[in-house]
């Protein structure tokens, strides 16, 4: 096998993967920012926001895996040059954006307070579930104003980081951040002569970053034509062909399902580490997000290898499958490899991070122990991670259904479930035995990227489960 430092190879993958990577750091570290803002109103505070954004974790995984099926397409057809191709799923990418965008809104507006209630265990140290309750109410309504423009932004960055420009996405999200970072200042705690509203103001600069990042990526796109052939027409009709429709439908069908119970499932473990109390959940929300901030490593060479893998079938075909398994094991090595350096730097910042929360003590210990069990874990997420979009890109959708969601389902939650509600383990001891599950599919990841059974160009060979 070729060697991974390849200086072809790391130049070619750091040039699709590092902008996405600055991208999610920049936008995780600003929302570490706010949930800092947040957790220094007050503990009640700060749990019910990480409640909403628990919940809307996963919605905002239903639009990426709404998109993703259609986006296997774009990256196979701008493998190919076919711009047209690129044309209808863009058309088709919008269309599932505003329709995920309006069920995300039906669901939250009607049963928003429900769902937030599955979270209230009352404990001696973590707060007062009504005060949470009422907090994370007001929060989920400004946050429901973001819904399209955040899945319509996500269908513009999809096909625009399918023709390998990541910068554009990148300096929108910079400007974004920005606008949010500046109005959590101003209006969480009332600076300027502008009422201090908490959560509320923390939702309402999310909101307007969202609507300003959705302007700066849709001006970008119109202007340059040279760089996104695609965009040129693609608005006289939303005509796309039945059978591309189909296509993404059978392909994008079990990504959304994937995405919607897998992030189901995380949040299903969430309620089932609530078991434990209020004061774990603050303590996770702490954990989360810091590992948010270092996590950008294996996500963005998830995105990376999307997009490559992708590329490389569209490219180069079924006939050269041997070059595709090594291109693959180089693009997972590399991933791990570089979330060994980043958990490293994660633990060692563990015992520090929650000393800048306004919270109790119990609270902040907790919280150092699962960021340092969160780091241990982290390189084998990393190669699951990069397993999952190798398979995808070949358009094996349902066997990352079972790869991924069915096997949170099947393994993760019933292990949190039984440990949470049938033993008394702590919950760090509860958090490293569901986390070691993970272990499984490294096993499993292993042996499909091996078979090469992703190994299809769906743009030719069509529908193949």
């Amino acid at each position: 096998m070729t060697s991974i430092f390849d200086r072809k190879f790391v130049r070619h993958t750091m040039a699709v993967a590092l902008p996405i990577m600055i991208q999610n750091g920049i936008t995780n570290f600003v929302n570490m920012l706010d949930n800092i803002m947040v957790g220094r109103v007050g503990t009640d505070p700060m749990t019910g926001v990480s409640i909403v954004n628990t919940l809307l974790f996963v919605w905002n995984l239903c639009v990426f895996g709404g998109l993703s099926g259609i986006g296997i397409f774009t990256a196979q057809y701008c493998g190919k040059g076919d711009h047209e191709g690129v044309r209808w799923t863009f058309r088709l990418q919008l269309i599932v954006a505003v329709v995920l965008a309006a069920a995300g809104l039906a669901v939250f507006i009607f049963h928003g307070e429900q769902l937030i209630g599955l979270y209230l265990q009352e404990d001696n140290g973590g707060g007062s579930p009504e005060l949470t309750l009422q907090a994370a109410a007001a929060y989920l309504a400004v946050m429901c104003v973001g819904f399209l423009p955040f899945a319509v932004t996500q269908a513009y960055y999809s096909v625009i980081r399918a023709h390998e420009e990541t910068v554009a996405p990148m300096v929108a999200s910079f400007i974004a951040v920005g606008v949010n970072l500046l109005g959590n200042y101003i209006l969480i705690f009332g600076k300027f002569g502008a009422p201090a509203l908490g959560v509320v103001g923390a939702a309402a600069a999310t909101v307007v970053a969202r609507f300003t990042e959705l302007f700066f990526i849709v001006i970008w796109a119109h202007t340059h034509t040279e760089k996104m052939p695609f965009i040129v027409g693609a608005f006289r009709s939303l005509y796309v062909p039945k059978a591309l429709t189909m296509a993404c439908i059978q392909k994008g069908a079990p990504l959304l399902a994937n995405e919607a119970l897998w992030s189901g499932g995380q949040a299903m473990l969430t309620q089932c580490y609530s078991v434990r109390g209020l004061s774990v959940v603050s303590a996770f929300n702490i954990s989360q997000t810091l590992g948010n901030v270092f996590n950008v490593a294996f996500i963005a060479m998830g995105s990376a290898t999307a997009i490559i893998m992708g590329q490389r079938l569209g490219e180069w075909g079924e006939t050269r499958a041997k070059e595709l398994k090594t291109e693959a094991w180089k693009l997972t090595f590399f991933s791990v490899l570089l979330c060994v350096v980043s958990a490293m730097l994660m633990a060692a910042v563990s015992g520090l991070f929650p000393l800048i929360y306004r919270t109790t003590d119990e609270i902040r210990h907790l919280a150092s122990g699962l960021i340092c069990i969160a780091a241990v874990i982290m390189p084998v997420h990393a190669f699951n991670n990069a397993a999952y979009f190798i398979i995808r890109s070949g358009g094996k959708t349902f066997v990352t259904f079972l790869f991924d969601s069915c096997f949170c389902w099947i393994a993760s939650i019933p292990t949190a479930f039984f440990l949470a509600h049938y033993t008394k383990v702590p919950i760090l001891a509860l958090y490293a035995a569901v986390s070691s599950v993970e272990l499984i599919k490294v096993a499993i990841g292993s042996i499909l990227i091996n078979k090469g059974i992703w190994i299809k160009d769906i743009t030719v060979s069509g529908i193949d489960f």
